[in-house]
């Protein structure tokens, strides 16, 4: 069976960013997402592909855009027109990764089987894209793990995985 993983860094209200950027700098945060998604299909928004100065490395990119005639001219991108069509690309892979943005994370929480979250300790209102509320009655958390904020992270943060509960 094929794991479906949405994986995120968002503010205490949800909060992702702003103008296709973050709205913090954490270097472990992004270690952390490299070492997860290496080697695993990542599915995204447009948006969320163009807001990269190029694709990530060792990793298969599936761009959900509405525009039919959009390209990408790098053989790790594959462009669709829907959620369901990226879900189908990756039906036979072990685990695949939903990246974002906002849009995607909303349509996909149904069909995703656990969700990799970096909880950034703050709130950020001027931001315009956001992260679904989790509604706890299907989701299990199975693990948490505390980073405070130090000289190279701005804002503590708090990494928390969640298995979907079977009903």
């Amino acid at each position: 069976m094929s794991t479906f993983c949405m994986i995120a860094a968002a503010a205490e209200n949800n909060a992702l960013g702003k103008d296709n950027d973050l709205l913090w700098h954490l270097p472990d945060d992004f270690k952390r997402f490299k070492k997860l998604t290496t080697g695993h299909s990542i599915i995204m928004g447009r948006k969320t592909y163009e807001s990269f100065p190029k694709p990530l490395p060792n990793r298969r990119h599936i761009i959900i855009t509405r525009d039919e005639n959009y390209k990408v001219d790098f053989d790790e991108c594959v462009v669709v027109n829907s959620l369901l069509e990226a879900l189908e690309l990756c039906k036979l892979e072990s685990l695949s990764y939903i990246i974002g943005g906002g849009e995607i994370y909303s349509q996909a929480e149904k069909f995703s089987n656990k969700i990799e979250l970096t909880r950034v300790h703050s709130t950020f209102e001027d931001a315009d894209t956001y992260f679904p509320d989790i509604d706890y009655k299907k989701w299990n958390l199975i693990f948490e793990h505390h980073h405070p904020a130090d000289a190279r992270h701005k804002y503590a943060f708090t990494y928390l995985t969640y298995s979907r509960i079977d009903v």
